[in-house]
């Protein structure tokens, strides 16, 4: 106001308040995010939108470039309401707990329990088909599962290089299925939920019978066949490949440029070096930060990612480490496994806990490390789905119908195959979401959020902490000091060895990073998210679920982090 007269100075838009998603009737609706359940709360374009809402188990609403489940039938009906509460409880307790407050208003009336067969059963998901659980005497099984999905993705890159226009599309819809099918199959899901409930009965039953907490977490370091952990250990052997030779080592400190590996054969020892880190990208370079959506860059589009991962490896490893981590990790689970099991035998019954809980410890060491690779099959379906799917989009360019391939991540695949038949597109569709896709990025999601638009936060209801103590989730034991570096793209980061990683969240493409640090922070995450799984199986601290950890805790601040307790301390 000046001179008696108002003035607007500064007008935008308010980005504040989150988008509600969008309903189809004036019912009360309550949404919970999927991003903070995938570990991944950045925004998605219209492509990895859609391909996801394709992929997946139940409807999904969109708002603010993220996806939400609606699950107001679930907290409507009595039983599926307890189902739901036990999930999130595993997935992100403050989710469960934001939920229990809705609850506790009456936002959503309950049904009788008569009505509750009229309500979608909400367990129709991956954690509760009806399965068979192994034997933890046959862990071929997992060799098997293994080799079936390595076969259908060899089958799927032979049959799609013969597709193109509209028969792309509709041959990519008909494999979408088959991907569900994988990811649904009972018998794969039997395997790694056999070992999660086996990971929940050794913590039960240890603390009970032997006042132990969270003994799973040093009985799953360094099990077979878990192919996230394994491509961060593999990128050690890439970097003892690269070792002996200085004038590469030099070249890569320097590498600007996607073409970088066509030089490298130039200098001493380049021809290992192209071949190792090819080999690397063969296996892994479907791979990328936050790679649940398909637009995002792959490690195989820009090898150069992978470049500081493996120069940090170089000077911060000796050779051979990679072995010797997995090596020590064998060494002390095993280790634990016989204490536990000399303890429980001097009990009365000893002898039948004892054989109970080797049953147990058998199905965890067996089966644990598949639990990683269903997401590893699908996203390798994404990255064959997307070569092909660039390959029109090049198409259209040629044709002038587009003016870069990347265009078409601002349209759904119904849209970009309409584009592929009439060859037309309005523009203005494309710019009007790359300004709003700008919009979102702004945005953070909420866990939980009303159809009136309220955001619901939960909060850990525990006694005893110290004071000025930062609260998360327990997930990986132990307790561990020492320097934060608070790091939001993985691409910036700058660590030491025995620096502690602070960040939103971690996908599976953080695995290589995990080497070098001594323990984990994020704001999102649950029990069995990768992030967790992977910090299990390095011995690595962990504390998840942290909120606004990023801002609360400073980059370079000294910190302890107790991973058994869930919580952290600012030194």
């Amino acid at each position: 106001m000046a001179d008696d007269t108002f003035y607007i100075v500064q007008s935008r838009p308010i980005t504040t308040l989150y988008p509600i998603p969008e309903a189809n009737d004036q019912e009360n609706h309550v949404y919970i995010s999927v991003g903070h359940q995938q570990m991944m709360t950045d925004p998605m374009k219209p492509l990895g939108i859609s391909l996801w809402q394709l992929t997946a188990f139940r409807p999904m609403s969109k708002a603010g470039g993220r996806l939400f489940v609606d699950v107001t039938q679930m907290l409507a009906s009595p039983n599926s309401r307890q189902n739901l509460l036990e999930n999130m409880g595993q997935h992100d307790p403050l989710i469960k707990d934001a939920l229990m407050t809705i609850i506790e208003r009456d936002f959503i009336k309950l049904l009788p329990n008569d009505q509750k067969e009229q309500v979608p059963d909400s367990n129709k998901g991956m954690q509760s088909l009806d399965f068979q659980a192994p034997s933890e005497k046959d862990p071929t099984i997992v060799a098997d599962l293994i080799k079936d999905s390595q076969t259908s993705i060899e089958q799927l890159k032979q049959n799609i290089q013969r597709k193109s226009g509209s028969d792309l599309f509709d041959f990519i819809l008909e494999d979408l299925q088959q991907l569900k099918k994988n990811l649904f199959d009972p018998k794969s899901v039997a395997v790694f939920m056999s070992a999660i409930n086996a990971s929940a009965w050794i913590n039960e039953k240890m603390n009970q019978w032997l006042g132990e907490k969270n003994a799973a977490d040093i009985l799953s370091q360094s099990v077979p066949n878990n192919i996230t952990s394994e491509m961060g250990l593999e990128l050690l052997d890439v970097a003892d490949v690269i070792r002996p030779y200085p004038e590469v080592i030099n070249y890569l400190q320097h590498v600007k440029d996607d073409s970088f590996l066509d030089e490298l054969i130039k200098f001493a020892g380049g021809q290992k070096t192209q071949d190792a880190i090819n080999a690397y990208l063969s296996k892994y370079g479907m791979r990328c930060a936050g790679e649940i959506d398909i637009t995002k860059t792959r490690w195989g589009e820009k090898p150069t990612t992978l470049i500081p991962m493996i120069l940090s490896n170089i000077k911060n490893f000796k050779p051979n480490a990679g072995k010797g981590i997995f090596e020590q990790g064998r060494q002390e689970a095993l280790k634990k496994e016989q204490e536990l099991l000399d303890r429980l035998r001097q009990l009365p019954g000893g002898e039948q806990k004892a054989q109970e809980a080797k049953r147990m410890i058998d199905l965890i060491r067996n089966f644990i490390g598949y639990r990683e690779y269903p997401k590893y099959g699908w996203m390798h379906r994404y990255f064959v789905y997307k070569q092909a799917l660039l390959k029109e989009a090049e198409q259209l360019v040629q044709e002038g119908v587009i003016h870069k391939k990347e265009d078409i991540y601002y349209l759904t695949l119904e849209e970009f195959h309409e584009v592929v038949r009439t060859h037309n597109l309005d523009y203005q569709v494309i710019n009007k979401r790359k300004d709003e896709y700008n919009l979102y990025e702004k945005l953070t999601p909420p866990r939980v959020i009303t159809s009136d638009g309220e955001i619901i936060t939960g909060e850990y209801k525990r006694e005893n902490l110290p004071a000025e103590a930062i609260v998360g989730l327990p997930v990986s034991s132990g307790v561990i000091e020492g320097r934060a570096r608070v790091i939001l793209n993985m691409e910036d980061a700058d660590l030491e060895a025995g620096d502690i990683l602070i960040t939103t969240f971690t996908d599976p493409s953080w695995t290589p990073l995990f080497v070098l640090i001594k323990g984990l922070v994020t704001e999102v995450g649950g029990l069995m998210t990768h992030g967790a799984v992977i910090a299990r199986e390095y011995g690595l601290p962990a504390v998840v679920g942290v909120e606004n950890a990023t801002k609360l805790i400073k980059d370079g601040q000294r910190i302890r982090v107790h991973g058994t307790e869930g919580y952290i301390e600012l030194l």
